[in-house]
């Protein structure tokens, strides 16, 4: 049963805590020192084959420290999960951005596959990167139909079992949208508030580069579990020229006459008015159901 009452539900023994790494020498020592110091002792350190002492450093602690198979922070995480042997793993970025006191919010509600740490102190995050999660965030709750507001938050907290069954398709940072998308709908998913420190070290995600990356991946997430929707709401999109079309030409027969407009061109205009106006009614009646699926599913 979930605790709401400041206690965790969930014991700091039953959690592995994974620190995917690349090049993090500056805050790795300091981010092991904060887990031990609140008592998380299974620490996994899964790198992506460091030129500089991170992994020198994370051994120097006593924890585990592993080279990751395949490529970017996706392959790191696809590496833990493998090996993590405790009933849930909590993933958080090695750059000291993540407070480690704040894992402790994360633990109170077993009940969920996922739970997110949902960065609430923004002003450490560049403006583009709050832009584009926003973005994402919208785009991946309008298309997989349930809200969810920082998908691409760096520490989050998964059950083993259902990481396990995750297909996971991405190569670099948009893991954690891929991630979110397959529990939102396989799933019980929530977020919890936490604090988001100023990263230590040269930072690895590339806004523009990176930021379309996890775009695309939000919609090939849902073109895999709810492809009637996305056709759907990209089919609606017609009603836009179909419109434009229709006003344009009834401009010309007000002002010129009814022998210079277009009967043509007005067909053409209403043809698309109405596919877009049939493909908007499947995407809602699409997006109902999937709703629908989640609360029978989940109750």
């Amino acid at each position: 049963m979930p605790n709401r009452s400041g206690k965790p539900a969930i014991s700091k023994e039953d959690i592995t805590v994974v620190l995917p790494t690349l090049n993090e020498e500056k805050a790795i020592g300091k981010v092991i020192d904060e887990l031990l110091s609140e008592g998380y002792t299974k620490i996994l350190v899964v790198d992506g084959y460091s030129t500089d002492r991170t992994v020198e450093i994370a051994r120097s602690k006593g924890v585990e420290v592993v080279y990751q198979k395949g490529k970017g922070k996706a392959g790191a995480i696809r590496t833990a999960i493998e090996i993590v042997e405790t009933p849930y793993m909590l993933v958080m970025d090695a750059d000291y951005t993540y407070d480690p006191k704040d894992i402790e919010r994360l633990l109170r509600y077993p009940e969920y596959d996922e739970v997110i740490g949902l960065r609430k102190d923004r002003r450490n995050i560049p403006l583009l990167h709050r832009i584009g999660n926003k973005i994402i965030s919208s785009v991946l709750s309008l298309l997989i139909g349930q809200r969810v507001s920082d998908p691409c938050s760096g520490m989050y907290l998964i059950k083993t079992e259902s990481a396990r069954k995750l297909e996971i398709l991405s190569e670099g940072f948009d893991i954690e949208a891929e991630i979110v998308g397959e529990m939102l709908i396989h799933g019980k998913v929530t977020e919890v508030p936490i604090s988001y420190r100023r990263r230590e070290g040269e930072k690895k995600l590339r806004s523009w580069r990176d930021g379309m990356r996890i775009l695309l991946t939000v919609f090939k997430v849902a073109w895999l579990y709810n492809p009637v929707f996305l056709l759907s709401a990209i089919g609606s999109i017609l009603t836009v020229p179909g419109i434009v079309i229709l006003f344009w030409q009834l401009y010309i027969r007000y002002m010129y006459g009814a022998e210079r407009w277009s009967f043509g061109w007005a067909w053409l205009g209403l043809i698309l008015l109405v596919i877009g106006l049939h493909a908007f009614t499947v995407a809602t009646i699409s997006l109902l159901l999937k709703r629908l699926e989640r609360r029978v599913l989940h109750h």
